[in-house]
């Protein structure tokens, strides 16, 4: 039962870190505006949520002297991926808090980037916060307000990340993977191959398959031809 919570809590937190990954890729340029400003922030906050519930379960499993050799072993690899995710989190904000300085939205005279990419993060956003429609309620100045908020919560994940390494010792060349590597790509690659296997073997039956019709057809138009031959050659004789 524990081991399927964090399990579900570690999905959660890689969900909204893509998402969040994603929408700073954003600040500056042509999608830009003070709803993604405010979409980062909530998608950031959430995330911080979650790795605080991830960090309470994992802790807690990992102390306990009770669990097996084999489900420690699996909680260590879940620690590995969650300190992971952690330092992917904290790079995406310091990423978020360079290009906020750098791309304010209230400066006239400051270009955006013209990316090329168009269209509004309040999908992605709503993705990652589970919820059918983002509410707005953020002031119009959060782009420069936000920016001391969002340095003061890169420390908390940094404090967060060195806390973890005193209470855990779990070095990470110590988990054992449970793949080889590359062996969800290779996976990948199988399937698209087979799938293309399938679409060739499909061609190549529909192929002969009207190559079948078409050999019906001309035998059919030299039989009727012969037989109108006989008759003539009958008649005439």
């Amino acid at each position: 039962m524990v081991k399927e919570e964090c399990k579900a809590l570690l999905d959660a937190l890689n969900k909204v870190t893509a998402c969040y990954r994603h929408m700073v890729l954003t600040i500056g340029g042509t999608s830009d505006s003070q709803n993604l400003r405010e979409e980062l922030k909530k998608t950031r906050q959430k995330a911080q949520e979650l790795a605080v519930a991830n960090r309470n379960k994992l802790t807690a499993v990992l102390k306990d002297k009770s669990v097996s050799k084999e489900d420690k072993a699996e909680f260590e690899r879940l620690w590995v991926i969650f300190s992971t995710c952690l330092e992917i989190l904290e790079i995406d904000m310091r990423r978020a808090l360079e290009l906020g300085h750098e791309f304010p939205l209230n400066v006239p005279k400051k270009h955006l980037i013209q990316t090329g990419m168009s269209g509004g993060t309040s999908g992605v956003a709503a993705r990652a916060m589970s919820v059918q429609n983002m509410k707005y309620e953020a002031e119009h100045n959060i782009d420069v307000v936000d920016l001391k908020d969002l340095e003061n919560e890169i420390n908390q994940v940094g404090e967060m990340m060195y806390e973890m390494e005193m209470k855990v010792n779990v070095p990470q060349w110590t988990v054992e993977a449970k793949q080889d590597p590359g062996a969800e790509l290779k996976s990948t690659m199988s399937v698209g191959a087979s799938s293309i296997g399938m679409i060739s073997v499909e061609e190549n039956k529909s192929f002969c398959d009207i190559s079948k019709v078409l050999a019906g057809i001309i035998f059919s138009a030299v039989l009727i031809i012969a037989i109108v031959l006989a008759v003539c050659v009958v008649k005439l004789s």
